[in-house]
């Protein structure tokens, strides 16, 4: 059986300093959720790569695109229903 996907995601690729800073602050936000943030190297998968590859870190949210390059917190934290800042 397959794995299912996780509920956040956040789409990388290595070298790549916008991922960095994107998987911690996704990291930070999903833990407030109660949600562990799963890490898809876009390089692994040449569909992914194909799809996003040209605007990581992609953040997708019950796998679909939520925020691209940086992570939008407040519209994060509002759609996993946590307060705003």
């Amino acid at each position: 059986m397959p794995e299912p996907t996780a509920r956040l995601q956040l789409l990388t690729r290595a070298g790549c300093h916008l991922c960095e800073t994107a998987a911690e602050t996704v990291t930070r936000v999903g833990a407030e959720a109660g949600l562990t943030p799963q890490l898809v190297d876009v390089d692994e998968d040449p569909e992914l790569r194909a799809e996003y590859g040209d605007r990581v870190p992609v953040v997708l949210l019950d796998g679909r695109e939520h925020s691209y390059f940086t992570v939008d917190v407040v519209r994060l934290r509002r759609d996993l229903g946590l307060p705003t800042p």
